[in-house]
């Protein structure tokens, strides 16, 4: 009678470790599918225009304030003015959709060494024109797929009242008549004492 039993309690407790898994499982599984998600972006949008205002008045700089494509938001903007190469950099990128990115860096007081370490393994295939601005084309020496946002780089060189050589670099993932887009937003600005580099 006690062996009876004790095989009964045995049973009895796996059963009710199966019934408490069970139950667990379905518990996950309501929870799972009942509760909302935010599906939105966690990458929060930037006050593009606010940045570059504020980075202008603190460092007494030339940047780039351009308007962007409709739908197009900035994710990205910030100068770095002590870097390890003392190059003040200002960068800002522009997201488009789920596979549409552009962004440029702005590089004051620079020199072609840091032209040609932020171009490693880059090779110039042409040139674009827009106004009076002239961007060389550089193009990644390895093709990647799906393509890198540093495989497609327009270059425009620039010298400034208060220095004789500064950049602008686009690249990304985007239409050649989005990155048209944002060179002529450059292009349109005037900015005071600026000449371009031939």
């Amino acid at each position: 009678m006690s062996d009876s039993a004790a095989r009964h309690r045995a049973r009895q407790t796996v059963i009710n470790l199966c019934l408490a898994l069970a139950a667990c499982v379905a518990l996950v599984v309501v929870i799972t599918v009942t509760l909302p998600r935010d599906e939105s972006s966690r990458v929060k949008a930037v006050d593009y225009s606010a940045v570059v205002m504020q980075a202008e008045a603190s460092s007494k700089l030339t940047l780039v304030n351009l308007k962007p494509p409709t739908l197009w938001w900035c994710n990205l903007a910030e100068l770095t003015t002590n870097s390890v190469d003392t190059v003040p950099v200002f960068k800002a990128g522009f997201v488009g959709s789920d596979t549409k990115y552009i962004g440029y860096t702005q590089a004051l007081n620079a020199n072609p060494t840091w032209l040609a370490l932020g171009l490693n393994g880059m090779t110039q295939t042409g040139s674009k024109t827009y106004g009076i601005h002239s961007w060389d084309i550089y193009k990644s020496v390895v093709q990647h797929n799906p393509a890198k946002t540093m495989d497609y780089v327009m270059v425009l060189k620039y010298t400034s009242k208060t220095s004789n050589e500064n950049y602008v670099l686009l690249y990304g993932i985007a239409e050649p008549s989005e990155f048209d887009y944002f060179a002529k937003e450059i292009a349109r600005q005037a900015w005071s004492g600026v000449s371009v580099i031939d």
